[in-house]
């Protein structure tokens, strides 16, 4: 579950001394700057798996500073991205500086000294066990404190997924949520590797389950599109078909199976809306690449147990139940 913690919550006389527990015992130990807590500051905290996923809001420039006396304290072997939503800052390790712009994002490693100055803003920090970034120590080392752009590659699908993941910490649970947070620092993974200039030094189960993730998106994006195929999906990829087959090895159907499926749950959801309940079962089918009616039949019913047409009456609050009679005009009740 997410919760949320507001500056206001203590009495002005002790609030830095409490924001500083707050943001302590959640993002690292810290020394916040007296001036920059505000009353409206607030914090959003929650986990996927063994991630945890902070959303910081503050209302007037600010910093902080971890120096070796926190560190001491807190013996933690965990690293962090910081991610910039709105505002600017300034995230100072290891002698370099990264002036992260909205989108932008940057690593954290909390087993060393950093600083940080900030505008108003909201960030969204996703800390980690150090152990489960498969990087070198001293590969990742050099990425501290270095500016990850967010407006491209895999860095701006990282960035868009850690500020997704502030709205849907009480979505998932168990196995969901760990699978969340592996997906998420298989991302971070891939995005410093390539920032490396070294990607294949990101696990091959990690570059897999991206690509995978790559195929997925790319797949529900172009669902109404009837020329995608194993082949334009592979071809986009850059990879042979061959091994597009061998990345759905373990996946519930194979790639063709996967668009089907994709493809028959958009027509059911469409079957549903009352707002299209004019729009004739072909034509529904024919939106989402099915053009064939006959063999969207047959599938439909395959996959949900009988006919779209029979699927969408059953569905219908405005048909007439099995045991209404029809009024006197001989329509029905």
């Amino acid at each position: 579950m997410s919760v949320l913690v507001r500056a206001a919550d203590a009495p002005a006389r002790s609030r830095v001394e409490y924001w500083q527990h707050v943001v302590g015992d959640t993002l690292g130990v810290l020394d916040v700057r007296a001036d920059g807590v505000d009353a409206g500051d607030r914090l959003l905290l929650g986990s996927v798996g063994a991630v945890r996923v902070g959303e910081l809001t503050t209302g007037r420039p600010g910093g902080a500073i971890r120096n070796l006396r926190h560190i001491r304290r807190s013996n933690l072997d965990v690293c962090k991205i910081d991610v910039l939503v709105s505002g600017r800052g300034v995230v100072q390790q290891d002698g370099r500086e990264a002036d992260l712009r909205p989108g932008d994002f940057t690593l954290v490693d909390l087993a060393r000294p950093v600083r940080w100055a900030m505008s108003p803003m909201r960030v969204v920090a996703v800390v980690f066990p150090r152990a489960l970034l498969p990087l070198r120590q001293d590969d990742a080392a050099r990425l501290t404190a270095v500016r990850i752009p967010g407006e491209e590659g895999v860095g701006a699908l990282v960035s868009s997924l850690a500020r997704q993941l502030v709205g849907h910490l009480d979505d998932h649970g168990g196995t969901d949520a760990t699978r969340l947070g592996t997906a998420a620092l298989d991302l971070l993974t891939v995005a410093l590797a390539d920032r490396l200039q070294r990607p294949r030094q990101a696990p091959p189960d990690s570059q897999r389950r991206v690509l995978l993730q790559r195929v997925h998106a790319f797949v529900e994006q172009r669902l109404d599109d009837r020329r995608l195929s194993p082949g334009t999906i592979a071809a986009a990829h850059h990879v042979s078909v061959r091994y597009l087959y061998k990345l759905f090895e373990a996946q519930p159907t194979g790639v063709a199976g996967h668009i089907r499926r994709r493809r028959l749950e958009r027509c059911r959801r469409d079957l549903l809306d009352p707002a299209l309940r004019a729009r004739p079962v072909s034509a529904i089918a024919a939106r989402w690449g099915l053009p064939n009616a006959a063999h969207f039949s047959r599938a439909f019913r395959e996959a949900y147990g009988m006919p779209p047409v029979e699927y969408r009456a059953m569905n219908d609050p405005t048909a007439p139940g099995p045991l209404e009679p029809p009024a006197a005009d001989g329509r029905p009740g």
